[in-house]
């Protein structure tokens, strides 16, 4: 992915984010991530049903690496099952941390390729698939489907 592609991909996330604000809460799952370091600071709300993550929506105050990065993973899991989000998570990851990955199944998420080149930024781009794997904890402890 070319630079320019990249920037456009986060700057567009960032400025205008998918599914930021949530007015119901009901029947939502809520995870807070923040990043001790900096401003970042999201709550996540998921919502499952027959094993799928059928909503998910954000909250909170974060930097542009932060907030792209959460609207692009919320596109992504809405509709896929635990297991399948949890894929995508395991594949994210071995990418920000320079491993083997499918670049196809990553889609814009590739823009955060390069991430390893500023460690600084790898909590920042890893901060909304933290906050999912809690809220795929709690609905796993509170028995949720």
């Amino acid at each position: 992915m070319d630079t320019n592609l990249r920037r456009e991909i986060i700057v567009d996330n960032a400025e205008n984010p998918f599914h930021r604000g949530l007015a119901n809460k009901d029947g939502y799952i809520k995870a807070n991530t923040h990043n001790e370091s900096c401003i970042d600071n999201i709550d996540l709300y998921v919502k499952f049903q027959d094993g799928k993550i059928i909503d998910a929506y954000f909250e909170g105050e974060a930097c542009a690496i932060t907030t792209s990065a959460t609207s692009i993973m919320i596109r992504k899991i809405i509709g896929k099952t635990k297991e399948e989000a949890i894929s995508l998570m395991r594949e994210y990851y071995n990418m920000i941390e320079e491993n083997s990955y499918d670049e196809a199944y990553l889609g814009e998420l590739n823009a955060y390729s390069n991430i390893a080149k500023q460690p600084s930024r790898k909590k920042c781009a890893t901060l909304p698939f933290q906050t999912l794997e809690k809220t795929i904890k709690i609905s796993e402890i509170e028995n949720i489907n």
